[in-house]
């Protein structure tokens, strides 16, 4: 038996295939930004940020952590020419219910000493106040010097009403 993901995939993608017609599109984003937003899955960045295909590059992580998608924000930029990014934190995140020490607790009690070892200097980078952490991460951004001469913003999705205000 397939999993959902994979019974998404087999069955959905002939369905796009059959009226895909934007296979020309250039490598770099066209509009020439990133939006770094979180995993979560109640966030539909194409459309709740009004993204066509081919204009953005759009990098999720847990918690829309800069430090975690720093690697795939240097190539956005130095590689594929991205001028700017958003930064888009939610409300409601998982990254707001925890610790490190908890998570570790969480791998441990699941997984055993084994997995504990494995996880035991990774930072999660949780976060106890929202739009401090947009700040933060925006902030950090702007103290990196790879990233000097970029603009950044910084934003809150309320997946409450699906509307986003500015922070920074």
């Amino acid at each position: 038996m397939s999993s959902n993901g994979e019974k998404n995939l087999v069955e959905g993608n002939p369905k796009y295939a059959e009226s895909f017609t934007q296979g020309d599109l250039a490598l770099p984003p066209s509009q020439h930004y990133t939006i770094l937003t979180c995993m979560d899955a109640r966030i539909d960045p194409k459309s709740a940020f009004n993204i066509p295909l081919g204009s953005a590059h759009v990098i999720r992580n847990a918690g829309a952590s800069a430090k975690d998608a720093f690697r795939s924000l240097v190539i956005s930029q130095q590689l594929l020419g991205t001028k700017e990014v958003l930064v888009v934190k939610h409300t409601g995140c998982g990254m707001l219910t925890f610790k490190n020490e908890d998570a570790q607790a969480v791998v441990k009690q699941n997984k055993g000493d084994a997995g504990a070892k494995e996880i035991e200097n990774l930072d999660f980078l949780p976060f106890t106040d929202l739009e401090q952490a947009v700040k933060d991460d925006v902030e950090w951004l702007k103290g990196k010097a790879v990233e000097e001469g970029i603009h950044f913003t910084g934003w809150v999705y309320e997946v409450e009403t699906g509307k986003t205000r500015r922070v920074v």
